[in-house]
């Protein structure tokens, strides 16, 4: 090997291993992503992260209010008549106590289970506070205590109705 090929070896391993602690730079960087949710729709479902919070810390009022306003949320069709909505969230979600939310209010005692399936018509459903073809739903994490009102995240979703 000549002295030439060996000054190119090395000048390309001193090129990759900077090219790597770069990338790990980059990386320390980043943020960690939120627990991911889930709705499910026959064989249809939208993720999401969460919209506000999912980091373990309480969110005020205000943040919650002003989170069920956001309007660039995952939106799924739904049949009422057929079909069932099935929730679902990361065992870290699960862990801390859930519920789902209709237009901003508890549908559901909250739980630690990873999934909950409810029937699409209750979505629609003027008695549950229902209007129009879309529904906004929410999945709110809690603190670990059941029925405790201190949400630390919320995943928001919007449902609607498929034409017939």
């Amino acid at each position: 090997m000549t002295r030439l090929q060996s000054a190119v070896r090395r000048r390309r391993a001193v090129a990759a291993a900077g090219a790597v602690s770069a990338g790990l730079l980059v990386l320390s960087a980043c943020d960690k992503p939120t627990p991911m949710s889930t709705i499910t729709v026959g064989d249809s479902s939208v993720s999401a992260e969460a919209t506000c919070g999912g980091e373990d810390k309480a969110l005020t009022t205000k943040a919650l209010t002003d989170c069920l306003k956001d309007t660039d949320i995952e939106t799924i069709s739904v049949d009422p008549i057929r079909d069932d909505v099935a929730f679902g969230v990361d065992p870290d979600v699960a862990e801390q106590r859930w519920t789902i939310l209709m237009n901003g209010q508890p549908l559901l005692d909250d739980t630690k289970n990873t999934y909950q399936t409810i029937p699409a018509n209750v979505f629609f459903n003027a008695q549950y506070g229902a209007q129009g073809d879309t529904t906004l739903v929410s999945i709110r994490a809690g603190d670990g205590k059941k029925n405790s009102n201190n949400a630390t995240g919320l995943w928001n979703f919007r449902l609607k109705k498929k034409d017939d």
